[in-house]
């Protein structure tokens, strides 16, 4: 990003002039108060959105989840969204992969409308990085909302194993340290700046 302000009216910005680079495999963490349009700049990366000035040009393919999974068809199973996302894959791949998430056997045709938040994100994660091609970069809004703790270990689990480039949006302090973050950005009105990457180890959020 080179000079980007974003909002949704051109007289009411959420944020002006950020700027912000990632080059290879890096982790970086997006905080900010609630309202200061992290999950704006997300999208901006993802290409959802376009900036209301400057430039976001992102030269690697990339994959977002937000915390609803709202990529996934709610109506489908897991095995048949697993195969639109896919469609490179076959019956065996498909099945293997999906078995590697725990989604095993008569798991796999469970709708995703009935899933657990649990469950949906770890569909959602199965989808997205079980690929045969995974994304270069990783999108993450708010991932671990509304989780238990077992259930954002799952997660820290298959984000450990993940191993290219995250851009991730949390208020999980413990969460970003166990996913290896290692650079933070705070966002504000007035633009993005380094923060601290210390972590201290608390949970919040």
């Amino acid at each position: 990003m080179h000079g980007v302000s974003a909002g949704y009216e051109p007289a009411h910005l959420l944020f002006q002039h950020v700027d912000l680079s990632m080059t290879g495999p890096k982790r970086v963490a997006i905080v900010g108060r609630n309202g200061i349009g992290k999950s704006t700049l997300l999208k901006l990366v993802s290409g959802e959105l376009a900036p209301m000035a400057g430039q976001v040009v992102v030269g690697v393919s990339t994959a977002m989840i937000d915390q609803h999974v709202s990529f996934l068809n709610p109506a489908a199973s897991i095995l048949d969204n697993f195969r639109a996302l896919n469609p490179e894959a076959d019956e065996d791949n498909c099945r293997s992969i999906l078995a590697g998430f725990l989604f095993r056997a008569d798991a796999a045709l469970q709708i995703v409308g009935t899933l657990s938040g649990r469950q949906m994100l770890r569909a959602g994660l199965v989808c997205r990085l079980g690929s045969l091609r995974p994304p270069e970069l990783l999108i993450l809004d708010e991932p671990t909302n509304h989780l238990d703790i077992d259930s954002i270990h799952a997660v820290e689990v298959a984000l450990q194993a993940y191993d290219g480039a995250m851009l991730v949006v949390s208020h999980d302090e413990t969460f970003l340290q166990n996913i290896s973050t290692e650079r933070t950005v705070r966002l504000d009105a007035r633009g993005a700046d380094e923060a601290s990457a210390r972590h201290d180890g608390k949970r919040v959020g």
